[in-house]
């Protein structure tokens, strides 16, 4: 385990590095392998840039994200400008069957309604909102529910464990039950936590991912 001081060097140099991101205006707090981020970003994107560039360092045991969005003058808009936006961005995004999703939005908050058949597309619909300007927070409420049941979902999740280059698959345990799939376990990365619980989230039929895996470096 890294000393607290190396591992708040590493994600300040991290953080430094991610070129989408204004580490000047980011605070870096660290204890006991907990990374806490403070300050303010100016887009919701810097927010989550942030995010990933810490989850990107080894070492890393948690993140408590307390960064605020603070759009400058050029980047407010009225909550109706930002909805409209939100529309047109759905509409654009071709993964996205836009006539099934809603966009409600109130003081620079998106909320994201409706029901799709797929994960990635639940997915896609928050990437189309979260680049817009004026966009404070994203609460994603898209409901996935697959048009048909699923069938052999932990020997199809296994198997694509297994089939990753990024992941140790033996370290990980799969147990589905009706829709919802649990994963449990050791990983040695949050980008690995993140690639198993995409793995899962591609098994037909599911519609709930419960990611217990544990980091350890």
């Amino acid at each position: 385990m890294k000393p607290d001081r190396q591992l708040q060097q590493d994600v300040m140099d991290e953080l430094r590095y991610e070129p989408s991101l204004d580490e000047k205006e980011v605070g870096v707090n660290v204890s006991n392998g907990l990374v806490a981020l403070t300050g303010r970003v100016k887009t919701y994107a810097e927010k989550l840039a942030a995010i990933r560039a810490v989850e990107r360092v080894a070492g890393v045991r948690g993140i408590a994200n307390e960064l605020e969005v603070s759009p400058p003058k050029a980047f407010e808009h009225t909550d109706v400008d930002i909805a409209e936006a939100a529309i047109r961005a759905l509409q654009w995004r071709a993964s996205v069957p836009s006539d099934r999703v809603k966009a409600r939005v109130e003081k620079g908050w998106v909320a994201l309604e409706g029901k799709l058949d797929w994960q990635f597309q639940k997915e896609a619909a928050e990437d189309a909102v979260r680049p817009l300007a004026g966009v404070r927070g994203i609460t994603n409420l898209i409901m996935v529910a697959p048009p048909a049941k699923p069938a052999e979902v932990s020997q199809k999740i296994v198997a694509a464990l297994s089939r990753s280059a990024a992941l140790h698959a033996q370290q990980i345990k799969v147990e589905a039950r009706d829709r919802k799939v649990t994963l449990t376990g050791t990983v040695h990365s949050w980008d690995e936590r993140r690639e198993a619980e995409y793995a899962a989230w591609a098994a037909p039929g599911v519609t709930a991912v419960d990611n217990e895996l544990a980091v350890a470096p």
